[in-house]
Formats: structure tokens, sequence, C-alpha cells
């Protein structure tokens, strides 16, 4: 049976510096600010108390971002 040969496994340098380039791509750096009305801050106050959503930012960030993937589902780019 001939013998197969493994790929080399990474050493924990290159494990600790492919991780820290991943960490340093996901870190936010981007701010943004949004103003709500008094009744979509109700609402979203309402929303927080019912469904014990602890992070109003994190709650936030993954709405718009559904809605904003969703529609680039939607409509994607054509070449022509």
């Amino acid at each position: 049976m001939p013998r197969v040969k493994k790929s080399p496994k990474k050493s924990g340098s290159q494990k600790s510096a492919f991780l820290a380039r991943h960490r340093e791509q996901l870190r936010r750096k981007h701010r943004q600010v949004i103003y709500f009305n008094d009744p979509e801050m109700a609402a979203i106050a309402e929303y927080c108390d019912r469904f014990q959503v602890r992070h109003r930012s994190a709650l936030l960030r993954d709405a718009i971002m559904s809605r904003i993937l969703e529609v680039l589902d939607q409509n994607p780019s054509s070449l022509f």
C-alpha cells in the first residue's frame, strides 16, 4: 500500500498570526449614528423587554445587515 504524504502542520506561531489577522478583519472600526423618533424607540424598547435583548447594538446591527443582505441576494448585479 503506498504511503500518503501528510500536509505539514502549522506551527503555533503560524496559527496565532492567522488568528490575529482574522480578528483584525472582524474588528469594527467604522462608526455610524442613527436617530429614532419616540414611537420607533418605544417599539425597540418593547421588543427588547419582551425578548430579553440585552445588547441593542447587536440587535440593530443584525437587523440592518440581514435586510441589506436579503436585498442584495434578491437583486444580484448583472454583467450586461
